[in-house]
């Protein structure tokens, strides 16, 4: 508890003393003569202060758990192993560990690449075998998630144990963390991902221990920990409410939308019907009542199937009321038409086309074309949701990462999660730079997909606390737009002698200094003694992946641009330094390092001015350390188990 309340101390600081310094730099130190480079610097400096702000909100509460009671034996566990490409090998590692599991459950390989040799090496180990049916051909995949929820109808355990195909369970998982379920209003229960194949120095960022540490604990104060998508047990019944859940309200949607836009329909239809045309405005009149009657039925709870069958049969018999008088019309038109030709000769007729046009351009069009279309807009409600392989999905599939969306979801339907900060599997993290490229770039669109879909902020069922520690999360992303501004103001400065802050060194060093001492004390508490460091430098370096991915992730929700599903290789490639992967990267080093030549040079020739001159070339040293990270992750060459050893 001492520990807690210190840690809440340093937040409370930081916080204020960020507060005062950011609205010091609004108020009193822009450069309005220099807008261009001094709003955007400040807007990035406000958006780090809410970002450290919510991290200080989730250290408030940041505390280990008490472990749970054993739990006794009865409840029934599946779990899964869920695999694309990996090696078989590999695989089968996982496979042998998650069957010696020593709580009794039922162990399945979920298999998306339906390779036969798995198949039969799963049957040889005793474990089962899961596939896609044909159901799922021509439909939408979802991928991990389309994967997952396919075997949630193939299985019937209570609780679900999910794995990644190179996370090793420890065959004590279950028994450590079973017990939580004591609580019936548990739904999911994290446990940490360590991987094993990581050297000292970590060249790749690959080890979070500030994430599956402090952070998560943060958040499950707050009963916001979240699932991240392997190492965690999931109750069924929770998954399955969220999948009826999830089904009933895209039904509600796809119902109300069609709603909506058929009275658009009449509305319009009515509007361009002469009202001297009684029989045509009382048809659509009648429509539009009973289009309203529908709306109001299943606003007042009616079923849905119920109030769109008498729907469609009360459209459905306008529609053949109005197909008569067409036909009527029709038959009026062939008469009128056949009196104007009683001479028989074509070139009259011919001559004649014009008065011909005018009487049936004189007659009153039939809208029966509102009504077909009203028809077609309820036959899109697609209750059985025949574009899916299965009409309940309760792991998300919003996105292309199923796991933050899914737990959201799980906290809005009221129900809990845990953080069990122990390490009960060991994995495989990537051995090459590219491949841990894609794999950030992944976990950003994902998480950026969900934000742009179902922003936290807005979503119902959630405390006000939840909604901040999932969008804090979100939040974090969008850095990569900061980082250009922090990058850019230096090389301005030193190149041009443009500074953004319009005051004296003394008094920007009272406001700033005082903020950042207590910004790195504050990471460094928390971290308990891991070092942070290297996380903070790839948080920075990677910007262009992480613009990359809230691009993308926007041209896919809002323009259907699509993202692929980007499976994380488990196999070490040739060894190729590959310079090109951080291109921008090395283009912002040589600029940072141009302008160090220019502002010196400058300060020598008596132009520069020396204070401004020292702040930005500390600033700039800063810079590149921060991105020098990227040098010995291009140089990796994977990992060396026999050195390890």
């Amino acid at each position: 508890m001492n520990r807690l309340l210190i840690l809440r101390f340093f937040v409370f600081v930081t916080v204020v003393l960020g507060v005062n310094y950011i609205a010091w730099r609004w108020l009193f130190s822009l450069n309005w003569h220099a807008w261009w480079i001094a709003v955007p610097l400040v807007v990035a400096e406000t958006y780090s202060l809410i970002d450290v702000s919510l991290f200080g909100l989730a250290m408030w509460r940041a505390r280990p758990r008490e472990l749970p009671k054993t739990v006794p034996l009865g409840t029934t566990v599946d779990v899964f192993i869920t695999t694309y490409d990996e090696p078989i090998d590999l695989v089968m590692i996982t496979a042998r560990h998650a069957r010696d599991i020593r709580y009794p459950h039922s162990t399945w390989l979920l298999d998306d690449g339906a390779r036969p040799e798995l198949a039969a090496a799963a049957a040889d180990l005793g474990v089962g075998y899961i596939k896609r049916g044909a159901d799922w051909v021509d439909r939408p995949l979802h991928a991990k998630a389309g994967n997952l929820n396919n075997a949630l109808m193939s299985t019937n355990g209570e609780l679900l144990l999910i794995l990644d195909a190179d996370q090793v369970p420890q065959p004590e998982i279950l028994d450590k963390t079973l017990g939580y379920f004591d609580d019936e209003r548990v739904a999911l229960v994290q446990t940490p991902q360590l991987f094993g194949n990581v050297p000292i120095g970590d060249p790749l960022g690959s080890q979070a221990p500030l994430f599956y540490g402090p952070i998560q604990q943060g958040k499950d104060g707050w009963n916001a920990a979240f699932f991240c998508g392997s190492n965690a047990i999931l109750r069924r019944e929770a998954l399955m409410q969220l999948g009826i859940t999830g089904y009933v309200t895209e039904v509600e949607r796809a119902v109300d939308t069609a709603l909506r836009g058929a009275h658009r329909v009449i509305k319009r239809a009515l509007r361009s019907v002469p009202k001297s045309n009684e029989m045509m405005h009382t048809a659509l009149a009648d429509v539009g009542q009973a289009v309203d009657a529908a709306k109001a039925s299943i606003d007042s709870g009616e079923s849905l199937s119920g109030v769109t069958y008498t729907l469609q049969r009360r459209v459905a018999e306008v529609s053949q009321a109005m197909v008569a008088v067409d036909v009527q019309l029709l038959a009026q038109d062939l008469r009128a038409i056949e009196e104007m030709d009683a001479g028989g000769a074509d070139s009259d007729f011919i001559m004649n086309i014009d008065a011909t046009m005018e009487v049936l351009g004189s007659r009153d069009l039939s809208p029966l074309g509102a009504v077909e279309s009203v028809q077609t807009l309820l036959r899109s409600i697609d209750v059985d949701r025949s574009r899916e392989a299965q009409p309940l999905m309760p792991l998300a599939t919003i996105s292309v990462t199923e796991d933050m969306a899914t737990s959201m979801r799980l906290h809005g339907l009221g129900w809990k999660s845990v953080y069990h900060h122990e390490l009960l599997a060991v994995g495989l993290a990537p051995e090459d730079l590219g491949t841990m490229l894609k794999q950030r770039l992944r976990w950003a669109q994902g998480t950026m997909q969900v934000l742009i879909r179902e922003n936290p902020l807005v979503q119902r069922g959630m405390t006000l606390a939840q909604r901040l520690m999932y969008f804090s999360t979100m939040w974090s992303y969008l850095s990569g737009f900061a980082t250009i501004v922090y990058f850019a103001a230096p090389i301005v400065f030193l190149c041009f002698g443009i500074l953004p802050v319009n005051t004296s060194a003394w008094q920007f060093f009272l406001h700033f200094l005082p903020f950042m001492i207590a910004n790195q004390v504050l990471f460094a508490f928390a971290g308990r003694g891991v070092s942070t460091w290297r996380g903070q430098q790839y948080s920075l370096a990677l910007f262009p992946v992480w613009i990359e991915a809230t691009v993308s992730a926007a041209a896919n929700v809002f323009f259907g641009r699509p993202l692929s599903f980007i499976v994380t290789s488990k196999v070490r490639g040739a060894y190729r330094p590959q310079w090109s992967l951080i291109t921008p990267q090395i283009i912002v080093s040589v600029a940072l390092t141009i302008a160090t030549v220019i502002g010196i040079t400058r300060l020598v020739l008596g132009v520069g001015e020396p204070i401004g001159t020292a702040v930005n070339l500390a600033w700039v040293t800063l810079d590149l350390v921060v991105l020098s990270v990227l040098v010995p992750a291009v140089r990796y060459r994977g990992f060396d188990y026999k050195q390890e050893e």
